[in-house]
């Protein structure tokens, strides 16, 4: 069982996220290697919006491979080279997670395995059995 959380005692989430995520219970985990924004034929567009919105979609892609839902999302990290525009990214994320809050941690670095990628993503899951 997933139980997330904002506790009162806390400021109130900056964008649409959880503070946290309780997981009890007997459950199946998935860890995901970082996803970078090629789409599913391995096309890298130049544009870090279109680069997030391909990550996200390979995450959600991931979770339906491993028989599992956007809701059972509970943690992500995000690394970016660059900014892009919040409204721009939170409208990424609506789109991709359809209103799921997972836990979620944004990075600005300097760079990424290839000087091309802009944006990767870590993601965690969990599913009950």
């Amino acid at each position: 069982m997933k139980e997330f959380r904002n506790p009162k005692n806390i400021h109130e989430p900056v964008a649409a996220y959880a503070h946290q995520v309780e997981v009890s219970g007997q459950n199946r985990w998935l860890v995901m290697s970082g996803q970078i924004g090629k789409d599913e034929n391995g096309f890298l567009p130049n544009d870090a919006v279109e680069q997030l919105e391909n990550a996200l979609d390979n995450i959600v892609r991931n979770l339906h491979a491993a028989t599992m839902e956007v809701t059972d999302l509970v943690k992500l990290v995000f690394y970016m080279v660059g900014t892009i525009d919040a409204p721009k990214r939170g409208e990424a994320l609506s789109k991709a997670f359809k209103g799921h809050n997972p836990c979620m941690t944004l990075m600005y670095v300097a760079g990424l395995a290839d000087p091309s990628i802009k944006v990767e993503i870590d993601a965690w899951a969990c599913a009950d059995n």
